[in-house]
């Protein structure tokens, strides 16, 4: 089956991706039947698998054998700095949800992306539970199991939240439209099948969870940001996008924007720097204090700070710790999470 006729010079590409995609998700299929044996990264919230490296494994040798000269970047694989001077990279994530894929639940996807010069240009996320193949290219719009499909035009915005910032944060807040679940590469893949119209998330993401699933809707008209407005770029020395995002619709992304800021939903910053826009909400003080730390991180809403945590980048220490109880453990769990995805020889690790 062809799932996207394109005359944009991806459709190789694009065909490659789709039958990887496809042949990890049975594998997934495969372990689920077997049984699994769950190992975490670095909390309850962060497992792994040996189905996750096992689909990776399989992605990353199709990938090479189909295209040779391009860079590759998993989540399950030792970064490399060879991909940095790569034109086109391959951004995988041999299981995007696998908490989910762990607890049984659907919500659970195979994404892999293509990036061209920094941008997603091409996206396939496949969800194995139900056989759903959401493919696309950024021109030529987007398919879902052999269809064309594309945004919906409902007035009341679906916003698609993560489960897990609905359970300890959201529900406390009367954000209209919110429908929590797992992935947020399928939350990204369905808001550009027309399914859901934005999302957001108050913690930071990888690239590799985001990079197929903003082709997607970038195929569909959208779009995919940092929430203090700035653009996310990809392949870059240290694949950890900083900070919360916002995605979907434009319009819906607007709207979107506008109540966050009405409702203070806050978000964090990881690797604060002074030439972010967060940097304000420190104190001028620790602003002259911190100015040359690679370590600084807040979690902050309206210019108001929240938490702050200095860590030491090469020991892991804890340097200094202070706001909101509540704020700071987020924070700390953001901030391990985020020290998590560097593996031994990341271009981007100290």
């Amino acid at each position: 089956m062809t799932d996207l006729p394109n005359p944009s010079g991806l459709v190789a590409e694009l065909q490659v991706a789709i039958r990887l995609a496809r042949e990890a998700g049975e594998l997934l299929r495969s372990h689920l039947r077997a049984g699994l044996t769950v190992e975490h990264k670095t909390s309850a919230d962060d497992p792994v698998t040996a189905a996750d490296r096992e689909a990776s494994t399989l992605i990353v040798r199709g990938l090479r054998e189909a295209y040779p000269a391009d860079g590759l970047l998993s989540e399950e694989e030792v970064d490399a700095p060879e991909r940095l001077v790569c034109q086109r990279v391959w951004i995988i994530d041999p299981i995007d949800g696998t908490k989910e894929f762990t607890s049984g639940s659907p919500d659970y996807c195979v994404s892999i992306g293509l990036s061209i010069d920094g941008q997603p240009e091409l996206g396939v996320v496949y969800a194995p539970a139900t056989d759903e193949l959401f493919s696309g290219v950024v021109g030529h719009g987007v398919q879902k199991n052999g269809q064309a499909t594309g945004f919906s035009r409902r007035d009341r915005y679906v916003v698609s939240v993560s489960d897990t910032e609905f359970t300890r944060e959201l529900h406390r807040h009367d954000l209209p439209g919110m429908a929590p679940s797992g992935s947020i590469a399928l939350k990204l893949a369905r808001i550009a099948a027309g399914e859901a119209d934005a999302t957001f998330t108050m913690s930071p993401r990888s690239e590799w969870d985001i990079a197929a699933g903003h082709a997607l809707v970038r195929a569909s008209g959208g779009d995919l940001r940092r929430r203090d407005g700035r653009p996310v770029v990809y392949n870059t020395a240290r694949p950890h996008i900083e900070q919360g995002l916002l995605a979907g619709r434009l319009e819906a992304m607007s709207w979107l924007d506008t109540e966050l800021s009405s409702r203070a939903l806050p978000t964090a910053h990881l690797g604060l720097g002074s030439q972010d826009p967060a940097w304000s909400v420190l104190a001028p003080d620790d602003q002259k204090q911190l100015g040359a730390h690679p370590g600084v991180s807040v979690r902050h809403v309206a210019g108001q700070l929240l938490a702050l945590l200095v860590v030491d980048p090469r020991t892991g220490l804890v340097q200094r710790a202070e706001g909101d109880a509540f704020h700071l453990e987020r924070l700390t769990r953001d901030v391990t999470r985020a020290r998590g995805t560097l593996k031994e020889g990341s271009p981007g690790e100290a």
